[in-house]
This record gives C-alpha cells, structure tokens and sequence, in this order.
C-alpha cells in the first residue's frame, strides 16, 4: 500500500508590526486552504501576540528578535542570534520545504536558518522603498514578491513578480455599512469617520484630529467618530470627544478591522503598505498623513503612488493644521462624486488573488508539478480575476542595484 505523500511545511516569518503580520496571516491561510502545514514565525510584540491568539490550524513559534533602533545594534545582533539558534533548532525538528519573510525584524534569521537546511526562501515586499531587511535578505533568497513595481529595482535580486498585497479573507467579502455601524455601536444611519494610525496607534494623527475636531463638528453636525487611537492616548481622545458632546467610538486597537474600514464613510491614516491594501480592498476614501520618522521615508513615497493614482489625498503631518485637515476631510465627506472616483482608482490598487498568487509560486518552486495543477484547477473567474493586476503590475526580471 502506497504512503499518502506528507502536506508541505511551510514557515512564514512575519512579526514585529501590523504590515508584516496581516499579509502573512493572509497567506498562511492561503497555504492552510490547499492542506499545507504552516507555522507563523513572529516576535514577542503585543501586537503579534494578540492578533495570533485566536488562530485555528496554523501553529505560531515566538523568536526572540528585536528591531534594530539609533543606539540598539548590539542588542539587535544579540536577538538576531537567539532567533537565528532558535529558528534552526525549530527547523531540525521538521525541515519545512519554504521559508516566506514577510520583511521586518523578525525575517532574517529563519529565512538564513531555513536555506541552510536546503529550503526554498522567498520575501514579500510590501512598500515602494524596501525595508533595510528585505534589501539585505534579497542576495539570499530565490524569488522576491512586491506590491509597489518600483520596489523590484531596489533590491538585488534576479527574479521578482508584481503580486499586489495580500488581504486577510474578510477583506474579500461584502460588508453592509449600516449593519458594520451599529456592530460597533454607532448609529447606522450617520456618516463615519474612521481615524488610525496603524496597528499601534500614532500620536501624530491623534492630536492633529483633536486639534481639527471643533472645526469638523461645526462643519458636520452629524459625523461619527472611529478612532483607533494605540494604547497611549485613549483617555486624552475620548474626553475630547466627550467634551464636544459627539459620538464617538473610541479604542486602543481593533482586531476586526473589516468592520471598522466597512463602517466608514471617508478614513484618516498613516500610509504603511498593509493600511493601504485595506483601504485600496474595501474602496475606503482616505486621506494619508505618512509617519514622518519612517525608514527612508517610505510612507511618503507609498501614499505619494495612491495619490498620483487619484485613489487618496495627502498631507504633511507638519502642515496638517485643523483649518486644512477639517476642509480636505469636509469636501471629501461632501462630494459623493469625487468619492467615486477615488473609489475607481482603489480598485486599481487591489488584487483580490494576491495570496493565491503567492501561494502558486511557492509550491510550484517546492513541487513543480503543482504549478501545472494549480494552473488546471482555476476557475474561468480566477483567470479573470489574475488579469486585474494591481496598479502598473508587471513580472520582471530585476535591475541588480
């Protein structure tokens, strides 16, 4: 009797912030789907451990790696080591035939320790400038997956595919927005907006709304507030809302993210590629206020690549004022019609079979049969769908830098 074949393992390194986790949460389901074993590979960031708590089917390994900051290089390289030792001591115990890296921190160490091991590596970019781990991750791995085209050319690195940015499934569905409203306790029937600075908040924005609120609360006497404001300022954002008598739902953090950018008229938010590839699946009307102290400035050149594409507005954090922030948010909530041109140019900007697509070049690379499988089990509405390539998506060959 013949061994049923064992499912391929398949690791994906991709803790330390929100934007690396969600894209590899959603592939990983992705993999779950065609029966492969997957293990999430993350930090010890609240952030990563509470989002992975209430997975079922993938198991999650905590590595003991810390961000690189001004100052911190030794104790970046003592966690690059722990997480490294501990990586391959998880990878002798089963062998997994890929390691994905998701970018970040947390990357490096099990995609080194996975090849070592004779693995198939690959990375996912997900901003225009890539981050310092994927550019130094590039030399090492066999293929390399992008949102933004312009990032294929600034990492060294033979083969790289225009893929788009992977969603979580509930991002995939329809949402009613009355039903969204009230889940979350606001009225069904009023215009929401939604404020966030990603997954750990961002004081920035939170004080440049609070600054702008008497301003929108003169200009749009029904407006509803969502504010997702991190840990520090929860207190601070909801007396002033309280104190300008308005409803407004105010939390640290929202696990169901689909119901809050569902729920939303028009949102305010930082650029970061994973807020993006939400706002851009849910044709989420948005105006972008990058974090000023990103790396090379990458939030920038992100919303500054919706903006040329007519699917968001833009301001400097520095030239935020309230009198700017409430006018943009107010013709934007007021002008259906430019609205719906945004929404067209959102479209543009997702690809709904991101995490398919992925998922096709891995197993292909591990079992090249697969590719021919995958290909032959596609629906004529999946084929359809793979024409709609993201904004100015391409597969290329990369320029080495």
């Amino acid at each position: 009797m013949q061994r049923k074949p064992s499912p391929p393992f398949i690791a994906i390194a991709c803790g330390g912030t929100g934007g690396h986790l969600f894209p590899g949460l959603a592939v990983a389901e992705e993999l779950v789907r065609r029966d492969c074993e997957v293990t999430l590979l993350v930090s010890p960031k609240e952030v990563d451990q509470q989002a992975v708590r209430s997975l079922i089917g993938i198991e999650v390994e905590t590595l003991p790696a810390v961000g690189l900051t001004r100052g911190g290089a030794i104790g970046f390289l003592a966690g690059f080591a722990k997480s490294y030792r501990s990586a391959k001591t998880l990878f002798r115990k089963k062998v997994p035939q890929a390691v994905l890296a998701m970018g970040g921190f947390t990357s490096a160490a099990p995609v080194l320790a996975g090849k070592k091991l004779g693995a198939k590596t690959f990375l996912h970019e997900s901003n225009t400038i890539p981050g310092r781990a994927n550019r130094w991750l590039a030399h090492f791995v066999d293929e390399a997956f992008v949102y933004f085209h312009e990032a294929s050319g600034r990492m060294s690195i033979a083969r790289a595919q225009v893929t788009g940015m992977p969603v979580r499934s509930q991002f995939l569905e329809e949402i009613d927005q009355s039903s969204a409203r009230m889940a979350l306790g606001l009225r069904g029937d009023q215009p929401v907006l939604l404020v966030m600075g990603g997954s750990q908040g961002a004081s920035g924005i939170n004080n440049s709304i609070l600054a702008a609120l008497p301003n929108l609360v003169s200009r749009a006497p029904n407006l509803q507030f969502l504010h997702l404001t991190g840990a520090n300022d929860v207190e601070k954002v909801q007396s002033a809302y309280a104190a300008h008598h308005r409803k407004a739902v105010v939390r640290p953090f929202l696990t169901e993210m689909e119901f809050a950018l569902g729920a939303a008229t028009v949102a305010i938010s930082r650029s970061g590629a994973s807020s993006l590839a939400e706002l851009a699946a849910t044709k989420l009307p948005a105006i972008l206020i990058p974090y000023p102290a990103a790396t090379d400035n990458h939030q920038f050149y992100n919303a500054l690549a919706f903006v040329e594409s007519g699917a968001a507005r833009m301001v400097d954090q520095a030239s935020a004022t309230p009198e700017k922030l409430s006018q943009i948010t107010i013709s934007l909530l007021k002008n259906p019609k430019q609205c719906t041109t945004m929404q067209q140019a959102l479209a543009k900007w997702h690809n709904a079979k991101a995490a398919e697509e992925i998922a096709d070049c891995i197993l292909a690379r591990i079992d090249p049969p697969n590719l021919k499988r995958a290909l032959e089990n596609r629906t004529p509405e999946d084929n359809a769908s793979s024409q709609n390539k993201p904004l100015n998506s391409h597969k290329t060959e990369a320029a080495h830098v």
